[in-house]
């Protein structure tokens, strides 16, 4: 089964572009991971891609990369793509990209060359360690904090919901330099996964399975070198490295609703009843013809968000997209979560049988509207920035 790229066309997208997801679609199908342990499945996945080259386009040139710098449209159409056959296979991309991405932004030319080829290889997994207990939207109120020690660093705290943990190689952490100056003092580190005082055995089981982890840190000590980019500007960098992926949180979304609006149509010109086919009736037909509009302008606003950065990267203005970014990342997660539940509500009985494709993409689609801000974040960006323009 091969997904569709006629969306390609739509002049958001250039040639490379195009040539880039006529590519993808051709191999993703004929990848077979067994999915049944996760923390194995997506470290065979970060083999899989990495040996294709696909996480080339996780960093930049300079490092090992396909491009010049990180391309939203790469990313999105990779996203997309991946996720319309394995929302696995999107999330060990995923993470490649965002996990390395605060050291693609501010790292040193040392920390990028020991850390950014061996992610485009697949030689490193990484991660990005953020949330806490008490702080996941309101990353200002995090406790983990970072002590100067023997020239170098101590830290102390917890990280939770953390992405590839305990099967990461190093993870991108975000802790207080000062403990009183809210998201002002703030500082990212690049913490290697055997670093004594780091244990992130406690893993956390969820509906669509896919490795988590909590990280406790104990007096772990790192070296200076270990801090990545400015002194208190971790705040910053964490929401830079957030906006470049955003945007592919809702391509990952439109995977997803793309797989489920294929099942349907398949399973509804299968499906025989009252002496015709499910498709024949107009009821499905107007469910079929509701699931494709909301996916196209899901679709819409997530290839905008991504030219739109792409062409501030290319024009070197610089100017952030985060409220087009929450746009896509709101619309493309709420339409899919519509998409597969009238997709699953087709199938009827089948749709709830563990195993069928849309029983899967109705877990996986879940946990989209809540991480890497939940759809109520991007409406306050939204609303922040509309009574500001």
């Amino acid at each position: 089964m091969k997904a569709d790229t006629r969306h390609l066309e739509l002049p958001f997208f250039d040639d490379a572009h195009r040539a880039l997801g006529d590519q993808l679609a051709a191999w993703a199908p004929a990848q077979q991971v067994d999915e049944s342990d996760d923390r194995r499945a997506c470290k065979q996945w970060v083999r899989l891609l990495g040996d294709a080259g696909w996480l080339r386009y996780c960093v930049p040139a300079s490092a090992g990369g396909a491009m010049d710098k990180l391309d939203s449209r790469a990313l999105v159409i990779l996203r997309e793509t991946l996720a319309f056959h394995s929302p696995l296979a999107d999330f060990a991309f995923a993470m490649q990209g965002l996990g390395s991405g605060a050291i693609t932004l501010a790292g040193t030319p040392a920390q990028q060359a020991a850390y950014l080829p061996a992610v485009a290889r697949g030689d490193k997994i990484a991660a990005f360690a953020l949330s806490e207990p008490d702080a996941g939207s309101d990353a200002g109120a995090m406790t983990t904090s970072a002590d100067t020690s023997d020239g170098g660093w101590a830290l102390n705290g917890s990280k939770t919901w953390i992405s590839n943990g305990d099967i990461a190689d190093f993870y991108v952490t975000f802790a207080k330099t000062v403990r009183e100056a809210g998201t002002r003092g703030i500082t990212a580190f690049i913490v290697d996964a055997g670093n004594p005082g780091l244990d992130s055995s406690e893993h956390i089981a969820v509906m669509a399975p896919h490795p988590l982890a909590t990280l406790k840190f104990a007096h772990c000590k790192l070296p200076g070198e270990a801090q990545l980019g400015a002194l208190n500007g971790g705040f910053k960098l964490a929401m830079q490295t957030l906006d470049i992926f955003r945007a592919s949180v809702a391509a990952a979304a439109l995977g997803m609703a793309r797989r489920a609006l294929f099942e349907a149509v398949r399973f509804s010109r299968e499906r025989k009843m009252f002496g015709q086919t499910l498709a024949d009736f107009q009821l499905t037909q107007a469910k079929i013809g509701e699931m494709a509009a909301l996916i196209d302008a899901a679709a819409l606003l997530t290839y905008r968000a991504a030219w739109l950065r792409d062409d501030s990267e290319a024009s070197g203005a610089g100017k952030r997209i985060t409220a087009e970014a929450a746009m896509a990342k709101m619309t493309a997660t709420e339409n899919a979560q519509r998409v597969i539940d009238m997709a699953l509500q087709m199938h009827g009985g089948l749709g709830v049988k563990v195993g069928t494709k849309v029983e899967s993409l109705y877990r996986d689609i879940r946990s989209l509207r809540i991480y890497e801000g939940a759809t109520e974040v991007q409406q306050l960006i939204i609303g922040k920035a509309v009574l500001q323009s």
